[in-house]
């Protein structure tokens, strides 16, 4: 994962921002005479004029002028189309507890109930078109979708500025900047604890679903960010550690995992009291209390089962723990059952279970040996459930971009029906029924619709196979050129529109 500084404030002589008030000559009227900027040209270099050769020759100065607005005019055109071609990126900036200190951090946070109108703010800057924002104790984090990445990255490292009063310089040497896929797997990793100042620190999840709770009442949270959050929560949750029982046991077991950088665990018991002790004796734990009636569900959404009570009798027997769902991709799938009880809370049964590993106190020696490596390995596994949810959500991403096609050819195919729809009636004479109307129309309807049932379910994929997400591109590209969509639909809109009123009267 790389980072990026932020840049320099660039200037408009280096960069022009379209339909900002950065460019007030874009307001200028093309010249029909005027010459042409070529097409990786500059409005400094290579520029040339030529009056027409039916007219009178224009002295240099008028020439220079002319060249001069026809130049910029070929420029925003150019920017323009640039953008529509460009896909936006997902960027974010921030601070964190690794790389900034306390004080800084404090003059940008930002309370939770702020968070609606800091992403209005953020969404009113020419280049942003989505936003969310992240901010605790620990870090301080703003999520745009920009139009154009580097002027994204300006806009908002000024407005942070603006907001906190410290001064871009000084911002500057702390602030980290990711981009696209690279702030995607910064996220996931936020959500999953493995960014955290300890380890597998389980709060964050619970910050990162607020930041969509919120976001879903804000103005300016878009489906982009929508659908990487969501994603993120999916990430953080698929590693989950469950303990049974909160007695004298589970409390050495719970100072175990924090020191192995576990932070969150969920705790089965008789009465919550026990888990509340617990949850005040280790401050720094993310203890979930579920009562005893919750057990069987509990260890069917966890990945590791501790088990501790004064049960005589065992909890978990084959034939229960065998209809339990696989536990998570990031374990392969395997379940493990550690008793620490005795007598034996898990039957031994249970260990002839497909995807089911069953450890007692005789294998704790060994168990305590082979994870060593714990800390280290399950940030690997954790890894890979990241790239997994990475995949999936760029996946989904690029599945979004057949949806303006897909409104397109039905556009296309509505404004062809309603044309010949006009003529039939037309020829079936005034006088004809409202009930027959509606009958004809209901037929031109169902034929469209049963006709356009193919290409749409071609044009259509859930973005969770890569493969399928390419064959749907490429699906997209043929019917854009069959079809003709690239062209604008929207006066064809506004026909048919207008037929479907006059045909309703």
């Amino acid at each position: 994962m790389t980072s990026i500084r932020a840049p320099a404030v660039v200037s408009t002589d280096d960069c022009v921002s379209v339909g900002t008030r950065s460019c007030p000559f874009f307001k200028a009227r093309s010249l029909p005479n005027a010459g042409a900027l070529p097409a990786s040209g500059h409005p400094r270099r290579h520029l040339s004029f030529r009056a027409s050769s039916d007219g009178p020759q224009l002295p240099p100065s008028h020439t220079a002028k002319l060249s001069s607005l026809a130049a910029l005019e070929q420029l925003k055109n150019s920017a323009a189309n640039r953008y529509t071609k460009e896909r936006s990126s997902i960027l974010v900036l921030g601070l964190s507890v690794h790389n900034a200190p306390v004080e800084m951090r404090e003059k940008l946070a930002i309370p939770e109930a702020e968070w609606p109108r800091a992403i209005a703010e953020l969404c009113e800057l020419p280049h942003i078109e989505e936003a969310g924002v992240l901010s605790t104790c620990n870090r301080m984090e703003i999520y745009v979708v920009a139009l154009s990445w580097h002027r994204g990255v300006r806009e908002v490292t000024e407005w942070m500025t603006k907001t906190s009063g410290i001064p871009v310089g000084d911002l500057r040497q702390h602030l980290f900047i990711l981009r696209d896929r690279d702030a995607t797997q910064h996220l996931f990793r936020v959500a999953s604890g493995l960014d955290s100042l300890v380890l597998g620190e389980g709060q964050i999840l619970a910050q990162v679903k607020q930041v969509y709770k919120v976001g879903q009442t804000a103005v300016g949270f878009g489906r982009n960010l929508t659908g990487l959050l969501k994603q993120a929560i999916t990430a953080g949750k698929r590693a989950r550690v469950l303990i049974v029982g909160a007695g004298k046991m589970s409390k050495l077991l719970v100072k175990h995992l924090l020191s192995k950088g576990c932070n969150r665990m969920v705790i089965v018991n008789r009465t919550e009291q026990r888990v509340l002790d617990l949850q005040a004796e280790f401050p720094e734990a993310d203890l979930v209390f579920h009562p005893l009636s919750d057990m069987m569900q509990c260890t069917g959404e966890a990945d590791v089962v501790f088990t501790s009570t004064a049960s005589e009798s065992p909890l978990f027997f084959k034939e229960t723990v065998e209809t339990l769902p696989l536990a998570g991709a990031g374990v392969g799938g395997v379940r493990h059952f550690i008793d620490i009880s005795v007598p034996r809370n898990v039957a031994a049964c249970v260990g002839e279970t497909p995807n089911t590993r069953l450890y007692n106190v005789d294998d704790l020696k060994e168990v305590v040996a082979a994870n060593k490596e714990e800390r280290r390995r399950k940030a690997m596994e954790a890894q890979v459930i990241i790239e997994e949810e990475l995949r999936s959500f760029e996946g989904w991403r690029d599945s979004l971009e057949t949806v303006p096609t897909i409104k397109k050819l039905r556009a296309y195919a509505e404004n062809i029906r309603m044309s010949e729809l006009e003529k039939c009636l037309s020829k079936m004479g005034e006088d004809l029924p409202k009930k027959n109307k509606r009958l004809v129309e209901d037929l031109s309807r169902g034929i469209v619709n049963k006709l356009l049932h193919g290409p749409m379910t071609h044009l259509r994929c859930d973005g969770a196979d890569s493969r399928t997400v390419s064959e749907t591109l490429e699906n997209m590209q043929a019917l854009e050129r069959m079809f003709n969509l690239k062209t604008d639909m929207s006066s064809l809109e506004q026909q048919f529109r207008a037929k479907a009123e006059k045909i309703q009267q």
